[in-house]
């Protein structure tokens, strides 16, 4: 864990100053630094209330959810932009925001810069596989319009990434597709297949289907924005619905609650493990610094998390080993050593 100060957007989201404050507090509990980012009035009268004590640094704005993300051009005071400054100045290791995630990556984008080499910046997303371990999805959501050397550098990133968090030596890397052959697919996924093929430096797994993201036979699925972030939320749905038809198949009749209140326990494990807020933040790849995306309807369970993991991350040192991947293979390509 790294003990650099983590800049927390406390206005963007839907519980915000709340949940922020809250959260904050509880992770600072744990060790971390944290600096709230947001109306300085606000906050201290919050943590007055709670018997708490962080540093705030003062925001008068606040970018909402129906705002567009390019506003943070302009709006130079708002919490967000505040948060990812910091970060440029080195006074914060990484910003974290559970607001305008458009925005987020707007700042990111205009005040940390992209690292260099790196084409499109991407939103990396941890889920839950059957393995009991996780399945890093990447892109979730930045790009949804994307060329072959994109995804090779979403693999790149992938690929540092879960060897930094993951601890795996040599992640395997799958490309997302509609059949496992190389020649499945659409254009996009044809070329990055030949592309990724060969890519030295990663384990390519080759082509993989939707199911295989929650089976775990990879560590990495690459695919497109678009495509990655209607598997996001199509994954984040479906286990909302499943244990809501669980919860009432189990209060149907006298049998089934018994059974439920000897099941509870282990559900509420499994609960647990598929909720967002058990990581609370993913990053935003590819730029020059650590910026990292919330939900906007996060709570301080999920702000505590999300912290963590920011911590965690911070300490990995991402950006530069990205840097160097992607350094390595432009080399590579051009028959450099």
């Amino acid at each position: 864990m790294t003990d650099e100060p983590i800049a927390l957007d406390a206005m963007g989201g839907d519980h915000m100053p709340e949940a922020a404050v809250d959260g904050a507090l509880r992770a600072a509990a744990e060790g971390a630094r944290v600096v709230l980012v947001g109306d300085e009035a606000r906050l201290r009268a919050l943590l007055r209330e709670r018997g708490g004590e962080l540093p705030i640094e003062h925001a008068p704005d606040v970018i909402g959810m129906d705002d567009p993300a390019t506003d943070v051009r302009r709006r130079k005071e708002a919490s967000v932009v505040v948060a990812t400054r910091m970060v440029k100045a080195g006074r914060a290791g990484a910003c974290v925001s559970m607001g305008h995630s458009g925005a987020t990556m707007a700042a990111a984008l205009l005040l940390l810069g992209r690292v260099r080499g790196v084409e499109r910046p991407a939103i990396l997303t941890n889920i839950p596989n059957a393995r009991g371990a996780f399945t890093a999805l990447i892109d979730a959501g930045a790009n949804a319009d994307c060329r072959p050397s994109f995804l090779q550098q979403f693999a790149l990133m992938g690929d540092a990434y879960a060897r930094a968090i993951y601890g795996r030596e040599a992640p395997s890397i799958g490309l997302m597709s509609i059949g496992e052959e190389p020649e499945k697919g659409n254009e996009l996924t044809r070329e990055a297949h030949a592309l990724l093929a060969r890519t030295p430096g990663i384990a390519f797994h080759g082509n993989v289907e939707g199911r295989d993201l929650l089976r775990g036979n990879v560590d990495v699925v690459v695919t497109d924005g678009f495509t990655g972030n209607v598997m996001l939320k199509l994954a984040e749905g479906e286990a909302k619905v499943l244990f809501g038809m669980v919860r009432e198949a189990l209060r149907s009749d006298l049998r089934s609650k018994l059974g439920g209140l000897l099941a509870k326990p282990a559900l509420k494990r499994v609960a647990l493990r598929l909720d967002p807020a058990e990581v609370g933040a993913e990053p935003l790849l590819g730029v020059a610094g650590n910026a990292f995306i919330g939900h906007g309807s996060s709570d301080a369970r999920a702000v505590a998390s999300g912290i963590r993991t920011a911590r965690r991350l911070v300490a990995a040192d991402l950006p530069a080993r990205i840097a160097e991947a992607v350094k390595a293979t432009a080399a590579a390509a051009d028959g450099r050593p």
